[in-house]
């Protein structure tokens, strides 16, 4: 079993590239995150994480997060990535994350409503929602958005 991570940090960006996945790569390092090896992970916050705004994290670690991220090819679509961590009173929480066509109001909301059905389904009260998101509209170059709570040690 894995060390269990005590700290998270919310981050959001945007990116364009000569492809879709060197824009992903620009959205990851408008987040802060483009030097990490990201381990994708699901739905719970390990119990008594600190929120963190700053990561500090060495290039390369193996790096638990729950992301949402879309990348779109098509002029004037316009994509939005959001990703939510909820809290309680009690030891651990929930991530929900989303990507879509849509606006960043619209994926903020998505997730925000998640974390609280997640909430009610596990009979917890919620005591604070984090939410970080990216919008763009795509242009002449291939463009992405990524969402993502970062777990880290």
């Amino acid at each position: 079993m894995l060390p269990t991570p005590k700290k998270v940090t919310v981050v959001a960006g945007s990116g364009e590239g000569d492809h879709k996945l060197t824009a992903f790569d620009n959205a990851l390092l408008a987040a802060g995150i483009g030097n990490l090896n990201l381990i994708k992970v699901s739905s719970i916050l390990p119990p008594d994480c600190e929120v963190v705004d700053k990561l500090d994290i060495p290039p390369g670690s193996l790096t638990p997060t729950a992301y949402g991220t879309i990348a779109s090819d098509v002029k004037g679509d316009r994509i939005a990535a959001a990703v939510a961590v909820g809290f309680s009173d009690r030891d651990y929480g929930t991530i929900m994350e989303f990507s879509g066509h849509c606006t960043q109001k619209e994926a903020e909301q998505a997730v925000r409503a998640m974390v609280e059905e997640a909430f009610r389904r596990r009979g917890m009260a919620l005591r604070e929602v984090r939410v970080a998101a990216a919008e763009m509209v795509v242009g002449d170059r291939p463009g992405a958005v990524v969402a993502a709570a970062v777990l880290w040690y």
